[in-house]
Order: C-alpha cells, then sequence, then structure tokens
C-alpha cells in the first residue's frame, strides 16, 4: 500500500498504521534524508526471515544499518562509546551519516554471528524519527538500489511502489528521494576513517 505522509509533519494516525505493521512482522519502505530504505523491526527475526527471502542469501552477508531516534538510543546498541567517538556523533546527527561502531549485546544474535560491528544512522527526517519513536526501539534498514545503469537507487516514491507492494506492507510517499547514500565512517578505532563518501560532510 502506498501511504503519503507529510515530510515535516507527520500524521500520527499514519504513523500508527505503520507502527502495527513493522509489530506485527512487517516490512515498509520509507523516506530518510539520502535514499529510500527498506525497513523492519530489529527485534523481529521473522521479517528478517522475509528480507532474506526477498533479497536471497547475500542478505546474510550485507550489512544492515539500525535508524535510531537519538544518540542516548544508540549508547543501548553499541558497546562503550568515548568522549571523541561521542563529540563526533553529536556534530553530526541528525544526518546523511551512517557511523560503524562495536555492537553491544542489545542488537539481537540473528544480525551479528559473524559481525561485532553495526551501522547506525539517525537520519534528518521526521518520518523516519517518528517511526522509531512511537516503536520505541529502532528498526533495521537497507538501502534501496535499483536496476536501472544510470541511477544506483529508487527515487521517486509512486515507482517504487509499482515494483514492491506485493513485497512489503507499506511504501511511504515523503517525496522524492536523493540518489546519493549515507557518509560511512569507521569509529571502531581511535582514528576515524571515511570508508564511503557519500551526501554528508563530515564535521571532524
Amino acid at each position: 500500500m502506498l501511504l503519503q505522509i507529510h515530510p515535516e509533519n507527520p500524521n500520527p494516525r499514519e504513523i500508527s498504521q505503520v507502527i502495527k505493521a513493522l509489530e506485527k512482522d512487517g516490512l515498509i519502505i520509507y523516506p530518510t534524508d539520502t535514499v529510500y530504505g527498506l525497513a523492519w523491526d530489529i527485534n523481529s527475526p521473522k521479517a528478517f526471515d522475509k528480507i532474506v527471502r526477498l533479497k536471497g542469501k547475500n542478505a546474510l552477508k550485507e550489512n544492515f544499518s539500525l535508524i535510531c531516534a537519538d544518540i542516548s538510543q544508540v549508547s543501548e546498541f553499541t558497546a562503550h562509546i568515548n568522549n571523541s567517538t561521542f563529540k563526533l556523533l553529536k556534530r553530526n546527527l541528525p544526518g546523511p551519516f551512517t557511523f560503524i561502531l562495536n555492537a553491544s549485546s542489545n542488537v539481537p544474535k540473528f544480525y551479528k554471528e559473524k559481525k561485532k560491528t553495526v551501522g547506525i544512522r539517525i537520519p534528518n527526517n521526521n518520518i523516519a524519527i517518528e517511526i522509531v519513536k512511537r516503536l520505541g526501539h529502532p528498526i533495521m534498514t537497507a538501502s534501496l538500489h535499483d536496476d536501472d545503469e544510470i541511477l544506483d537507487y529508487m527515487t521517486d516514491p509512486e515507482l517504487i511502489h509499482e515494483k514492491y507492494e506485493k513485497l512489503v506492507d507499506y511504501v511511504i510517499d515523503g517525496g522524492s528521494g536523493h540518489n546519493e547514500a549515507s557518509t560511512i565512517v569507521n569509529c571502531t578505532t581511535d582514528d576515524f576513517e571515511i570508508i564511503r563518501q557519500g551526501i554528508g560532510e563530515l564535521i571532524l
């Protein structure tokens, strides 16, 4: 179902519809401050099984990210964050960044069987943040790639809906998405390393 939600002032009733779907092991496609993402409840192994079926066995190797509402929530799902890393997060979030951090035991085991790190995002997007706040815990997300040879990502929610309407519960129309992903920063050592330069310009 294509669900239009105002990007600046999300309607609580519409957000509630999305929350109900997530709580019932559903999948959604939603806007961020970069590209559109495919998301599910972090605590739902049934939803993760759907992702594996949708994306194939490669899904088990894919680097998914947590969408958090704020930095205090980030700290629940990551190991000890030192002062320099905390200041880096404060300077750049919310924003178009994925920070790689050491995962805590709160990240469900079926995501981190072979990985000790987790990517975290706090997008500068009211729809994404409201979903996480209302759900009460993070959602897990994967970028929505395009099959087009020129474009890397799908940007038109109506076209996204045409392609995925039978595979997900909701495609949220929050306006056109970007065709450039987040900047990925490795924060697992004392030397911060930009792994992928995306739309975000890191403030050190």
